[in-house]
């Protein structure tokens, strides 16, 4: 196994409670790994003045803010083009979304974050590790990195200790052997996340996009009953060529502990059926302006028609305002080329075995 020396991990934003449940886990790093742990604590410590000083900035703020409305959630697996469609419905000024500084830093991204940007800017990747999407202070990111430095409850620590690569993977999507009080300490520090982003960009409506959130809408919904999801979904075959190159390059570029063992293969195609099989149980009785679908293919040939369709089926306002920024955006990323994987036979079967009622109901049979 090799792995990609680096002076920074995304752990090095996690609060110290977090660090400590994980590490004393971990069973062991990687030699040329220990120093991404210490340099985590070290961070940790260093922030706690400013961190606590936040958190009594967020409690004043919290309790004199205006109740936001629900979130709308963008679900799909992962590589199904999720990232690409949050990147376009964010350039609307009415959404507000997940930035890189409070991914890196969300316990501290409204006060010391924002003393910080200019260094935080510097550093952030030229592009995305799994693929040739720029990143930049303004790009909208997952809210999973953020979560996995403020709770334990993530699969990115399975990423980071493939040792217990299962044990997190599990718990971190399906809950899996997590009790209740876990769970709602979860939720409690996804809301205290969420109110923190209302903070940051005030009178916006929230846009989250979380693969994992695919796994479980109905919880969602219980915390909040008025939310909407879009959904978008692509060829499974394209999906599973390229969530191969998509553990293999986090693996390499996060993990703390060797990773050999982890059989790719059979989590991602157990994982894609019963992520999927969860999603179309728990959004079946979605009322019409709650839920809407789209095929990633559709959205790459004709995107504005999708974009209205959303606008239409969701009951959001004023396309016609914010349409010239879809425009714009998507006129700079037109000549934007994907990773392209050959998908070998036995690939196609593996896909066909185990996802065939999702290749039939999403109509890919042609495709396969």
């Amino acid at each position: 196994m090799s792995q990609k020396a680096d002076t920074s991990h995304p752990l090095y934003g996690a609060n110290l409670a977090t660090l400590w449940s994980v590490w004393r886990k971990a069973d062991g790093l990687s030699p040329d790994r220990r120093q991404h742990m210490r340099g985590a604590f070290g961070a940790a410590l260093g922030r706690l003045p400013f961190s606590l000083v936040e958190r009594a900035y967020v409690a004043v703020k919290r309790h004199q803010a205006k109740k936001a409305p629900a979130p709308i959630f963008i679900l799909g697996h992962w590589r199904s083009g999720t990232t690409h469609l949050y990147n376009v419905l964010s350039k609307s000024d009415r959404f507000g979304y997940v930035s890189p500084f409070a991914t890196a830093l969300p316990w501290d991204f409204l006060l010391l974050g924002r003393a910080l940007a200019p260094l935080l800017t510097k550093k952030l990747p030229e592009h995305r590790y799994i693929d040739k999407v720029q990143v930049n202070a303004d790009s909208p990111q997952e809210d999973e990195i953020a979560l996995a430095n403020m709770t334990p409850l993530s699969f990115y620590h399975g990423l980071y200790f493939p040792k217990q690569f299962d044990h997190y993977f599990q718990r971190g999507v399906f809950f899996d052997h997590t009790n209740a009080t876990d769970i709602a300490q979860w939720q409690r520090d996804l809301r205290y996340l969420y109110d923190k982003l209302a903070l940051a960009q005030p009178g916006r409506r929230l846009l989250i996009k979380n693969p994992v959130y695919t796994a479980r809408p109905a919880m969602l919904r219980t915390m909040w009953p008025d939310a909407k999801f879009i959904h978008i979904h692509r060829n499974p075959v394209k999906v599973f060529l390229s969530m191969r190159n998509f553990y293999t390059a986090l693996f390499a570029q996060f993990a703390l502990q060797d990773w050999s063992h982890v059989d790719i293969d059979r989590v991602v195609l157990e994982t894609y059926a019963r992520m999927m099989g969860n999603l179309r149980a728990e959004t079946k009785d979605l009322a019409k302006n709650q839920f809407v679908e789209l095929s990633f293919d559709n959205f790459q040939s004709d995107p504005m028609a999708q974009i209205e369709r959303i606008y239409d089926l969701l009951d959001l306002p004023d396309l016609d305002a914010d349409r010239p920024v879809f425009e714009g955006y998507l006129e700079s990323v037109r000549d934007y080329r994907k990773n392209s994987f050959t998908a070998s036979d036995e690939a196609k079967e593996k896909v066909a075995t185990h996802w065939g009622e999702f290749i039939r109901h999403w109509g890919y049979e042609d495709q396969i």
